[in-house]
């Protein structure tokens, strides 16, 4: 296998021509003979390039609306042939076919199309067949042939073409594995396409996915395990992947993953009043909605001040500077807002670990979509949880009908339940966590926690009474015993939200109902595993 391979003749074929002159340019000037087609050739002209179009190459001219122009022997036997094979040589000399040692090629803006709304003919149009050809020939016979995709990869190949006179294998190789990820990527976009929005379907027989890297991350959820962070293909929403980070130290897996929970949370309330959540180890530990961003940080941290310690906050306005001074005044991982002030940003400044990301904006928490869980020799593939809850949904199941307060309070409730691993028990009163039970084995359980959570913070800061008493308490699934409710009732609580469904309901019923609750049933779930 030969290492450095001269550049003689080059094809260039793209859709986006960003540093097109320099390329044409460098290769101009290593005495590299230029082929390309109609855009492109066009371009290199106007540029001043001396260029030669791809139809005196083949002998046929560009038919058929440009969908037929590469796709030629004289194009693929020049990229295909393994020049150090007699018999392939022999082919070439007899067909008149002249060695290809260059393809630069980018594919036609598929996605871009599908995402600007394109009718279904301009969308079938920008199916690119002859770039993809091009780039799998020329990828497959890497030993002889270079193939470039993207062109930050520009500057390397003029730098050995000037250096060596050519390309070496490592950059051959470099490039043909770029190359087929592009193409593979390509493909999954454009089967996607046709299987979700062509032909309507969620779960078609072979779902392929693609995502770009990112960054490496120092390490997975552990030390021993290694990690990397990438973006999902297609459209982004404003999220954690796609966040600047305006300060702090790198990253970890962890840190991601918590933010991510905290940014989802928040974004429940983009359309609310100013509004913090304190997420520790993907679970919410305060949230609380109020007249400005100060006082909810207050209120979110008095929820539960423990498990803040070292936490992950996000907001859903952008962070002004006393907010951001009183965050500063405990341990917090990561930030995470659609914005900051020139007095938040300074005020971090002074904690150099602390990583500060802005979003731009906040995800539409009733977005469409899919999640994804790795399991022993297969993926679990599901609808995103989007589900929203209106008034109109409720359904009144004890003689007490809820106060106007007590329906407010049931909806903030249910809402931060919606984010809490299962069994999940959340306590709310006036806009604010008053304590939440998380990931336990029976919900009876998750409903004590919580309530002790709360005591301890009544203790902590001299108040006369829990703030689990008077709240309401929403139940991420029904609660399939009475023992549940009856802690909540122990805790304080007037007012129950959730699902209904169990056996047991008229149980349940009667036992809130002899308690003097008001409960509501939604008829939706909101496990979280």
């Amino acid at each position: 296998m030969t290492d450095i391979v001269p550049i003689r003749r080059a094809l260039l074929s793209l859709s986006d021509k960003s540093g097109l002159d320099q390329l044409a340019a460098g290769l101009a000037k290593a005495g590299v003979e230029l082929v390309s087609t109609g855009g492109t050739a066009a371009k290199l002209r106007e540029l001043g390039h001396q260029v030669r179009d791809i139809s005196d190459l083949t002998g046929f001219p560009e038919m058929m609306d440009g969908r037929v122009k590469t796709l030629h022997p004289k194009v693929h036997g020049g990229l295909l042939a393994v020049r150090d094979n007699a018999e392939h040589v022999a082919s070439m000399e007899e067909h008149g076919i002249g060695a290809i040692d260059l393809v630069v090629v980018n594919l036609y803006p598929f996605e871009a199309t599908v995402a600007k709304g394109a009718e279904r003919e301009e969308i079938i149009e920008n199916i690119d067949i002859g770039g993809p050809s091009m780039v799998r020939s020329a990828a497959k016979n890497h030993s002889h042939v270079a193939i470039v995709t993207d062109p930050a990869d520009y500057a390397d190949l003029l730098s050995q073409v000037e250096q060596q006179g050519g390309t070496s294998l490592d950059l051959r190789r470099k490039l043909a594995a770029k190359a087929y990820a592009l193409t593979a990527a390509y493909d999954a976009a454009i089967s996607g396409w046709f299987a979700r929005v062509d032909q309507g379907e969620t779960f078609p027989d072979r779902r392929t996915m693609s995502s770009k890297l990112i960054m490496p991350l120092r390490y997975g959820e552990n030390p021993h395990q290694k990690a990397a962070l990438y973006a999902s293909a297609g459209p982004a929403t404003p999220g954690i992947a796609q966040a600047r980070q305006v300060q702090g130290k790198e990253l970890s897996y962890n840190n991601l993953n918590d933010a991510n929970a905290a940014l989802e949370l928040v974004a429940e309330f983009r359309d609310g009043p100013p509004t913090v959540v304190i997420v520790k180890h993907a679970n919410p530990c305060g949230v609380a909605s109020a007249d400005n961003l100060l006082e909810a940080w207050n209120q979110a941290l008095a929820c539960d001040g423990v498990s803040a310690f070292g936490g992950i906050v996000a907001v859903n306005r952008k962070l002004n500077g006393p907010t951001a001074e009183a965050i500063c005044d405990i341990f917090t991982e990561v930030v995470v807002a659609p914005d900051a002030d020139e007095a938040a940003i300074t005020a971090f400044g002074r904690k150099k670990n602390l990583r500060l990301l802005l979003t731009g904006g906040l995800p539409d928490p009733a977005r469409g979509g899919q999640t994804v869980a790795v399991i022993a020799g297969g993926v679990l593939v599901q609808d995103r949880d989007n589900g929203m809850l209106s008034r109109d949904m409720l359904k009144v199941v004890t003689r007490r009908e809820p106060t106007d307060q007590e329906l407010k309070d049931c909806l903030f409730a249910w809402t931060v339940a919606k984010h809490v691993k299962s069994n999940a028990i959340v306590y709310a009163r006036d806009g604010v966590t008053a304590g939440i039970g998380a990931g336990q084995m029976n919900r009876r359980d998750s409903a004590r926690i919580a309530a002790i959570k709360a005591r301890e913070a009544a203790e902590k800061y001299g108040w006369s009474q829990p703030r689990t008493v008077g709240s309401a308490v929403a139940s991420d699934a029904f609660f399939p015993f009475a023992d549940g409710l009856l802690a909540a009732v122990e805790a304080g609580a007037t007012a129950v939200i959730q699902p209904g469904g169990s056996i047991r309901d008229d149980e349940v019923i009667a036992a809130a109902d002899e308690a003097g609750l008001a409960m509501l049933f939604t008829g939706m779930r909101h496990f979280r595993h």
